[in-house]
């Protein structure tokens, strides 16, 4: 019996019809599997996306508040902070730090309401004048 079993399950290297991995019982799980996974893989590689944008604006803030920080130190005036971010200087202990602020431009980070934000501090050369 074992070996008519064994005869039944294959024959020649191929499956006999109706059994084996092409049964009608599992075709297209390896499609629905994927259908299944791309949507996961899609939201993924959108927030890596994402923060690759975040860490770039990231970046142009930094320099603007460097930059600006710079200018405000020696008492200069410093230009106005990148198009729909807003810049505060503050100033104590003998420094004067600039920070900018700006909603994420990354359409994945930006659609949950998430912040970018860059701070820079010099010494404040324009209290020893006065």
């Amino acid at each position: 019996m074992a070996d008519e079993a064994a005869g039944r399950r294959m024959r020649g290297g191929c499956w006999p019809s109706g059994v084996g991995p092409d049964s009608a019982g599992e075709r297209g799980s390896v499609t629905a599997e994927f259908a299944a996974a791309l949507p996961a893989v899609l939201v993924c590689l959108a927030l890596c996306v994402g923060a690759i944008q975040a860490g770039a604006q990231q970046a142009r803030l930094l320099d603007h508040a460097a930059a600006a920080a710079r200018l405000l130190g020696r008492g200069d005036v410093a230009p106005p902070p990148p198009e729909g971010a807003s810049r505060r200087v503050g100033s104590g202990d003998g420094l004067l730090c600039v920070t900018v602020t700006a909603p994420s431009r990354a359409g994945s980070l930006g659609a949950l309401g998430l912040t970018v934000s860059a701070r820079s501090c010099v010494l404040d050369d324009t209290e020893e004048e006065g």
